[in-house]
């Protein structure tokens, strides 16, 4: 049997992650979508899909005849919006997963950490660039005795950042730089992200760079390969763009790293590059693609533990 979910935020990543669990999933069922514009593109197909609709938002979802049954809860609305619904939900003993960067739970990255905050009620799916990247910089802190800086620049098509991405910028680089430092391990983080409005649209492109001292840099490609591979386990179009490239930074040369102060050590520089499934929007939408991935993967891995849990 299938466990119901719900999705608040009708918008672009709302309706790609409706159709990814209509589409492939095992063990989760749409329950409801949830918007505010009763003209929107996603609630239209979920109505079409057969699945239960409100335009009143958390208040309509409250009144959905199906709400008792809903285990799991996405929201893909924004971070200020989301304060309120996690109230709500963790209230109503709603499992809470949250697609915008207000961070209100632990960050989860699939490929890294998921496993260790099952029993959260509410877990933060960081940011499109945090999935993309943050994989990438955890797998050079295992190969590496210190990471003393991590830094990203995720660069995706203007044409797939739609209102909630746009009202998200400045949560976007505070919660991707948070998610460096604590999830991947980094001293200290910074996260740019660019809005590209190249015709035609570009596939998004992330770049990583990291300063680390100790482990060598064939230990630290083939971590990062052994990452990249685990990520296209749930992200098929996830790919380095180019080989890892290394800098030696001699103590002759340092690079001044705030709150650090100068240091030396090797400098990795990682090109990636992740097309979308175009389940919903066009393949150059990788960073929808990335966090709706992401987030069905943990929701999966969720509903999986607690049936395990029920059995034993």
């Amino acid at each position: 049997m299938k466990a119901k979910v719900a999705i608040i935020g009708s918008g672009n990543i709302g309706t790609d992650l409706m159709i990814k669990i209509q589409r492939t999933s095992d063990i989760l069922e749409m329950g409801a979508m949830v918007g505010i514009d009763p003209e929107s593109d996603g609630l239209s197909r979920a109505a079409r899909l057969g699945v239960a609709t409100t335009y009143e938002g958390i208040e309509g979802l409250l009144k959905l005849p199906c709400y008792k049954d809903i285990k799991v809860v996405f929201d893909a609305t924004s971070a200020q919006t989301h304060e309120r619904h996690d109230k709500v939900l963790r209230a109503d003993g709603k499992q809470v997963i949250d697609l915008t960067p207000a961070a209100l739970g632990p960050y989860v990255i699939p490929s890294v950490n998921m496993d260790e905050h099952l029993a959260e009620k509410n877990m933060n799916m960081v940011t499109c660039g945090g999935q993309a990247t943050i994989p990438i910089v955890y797998a050079i802190k295992r190969a590496t005795e210190r990471l003393l800086y991590g830094e990203i620049v995720a660069s995706i098509s203007s044409k797939s950042a739609g209102p909630g991405t746009r009202a998200n910028i400045d949560e976007f680089t505070e919660t991707t730089r948070a998610g460096i430092e604590s999830v991947g391990g980094a001293e200290r983080g910074k996260a740019i992200i660019v809005l590209n409005p190249a015709e035609p649209p570009l596939i998004m492109r992330d770049t990583v760079f990291a300063l680390s001292q100790g482990g060598d840099q064939d230990a630290i490609r083939d971590s990062i390969h052994k990452m990249v591979e685990t990520v296209q386990e749930y992200v098929p179009g996830y790919r380095l763009k180019q080989e890892v490239q290394f800098e030696v930074i001699g103590d002759n040369n340092p690079v001044n790293i705030p709150d650090i102060g100068l240091a030396s050590g090797l400098k990795t520089s990682v090109f990636l590059e992740v097309e979308g499934a175009a389940h919903y929007l066009p393949a150059y939408a990788g960073n929808l693609d990335i966090m709706t991935s992401a987030a069905l993967k943990v929701a999966e891995r969720w509903v999986e533990t607690k049936m395990k849990q029920m059995v034993s």
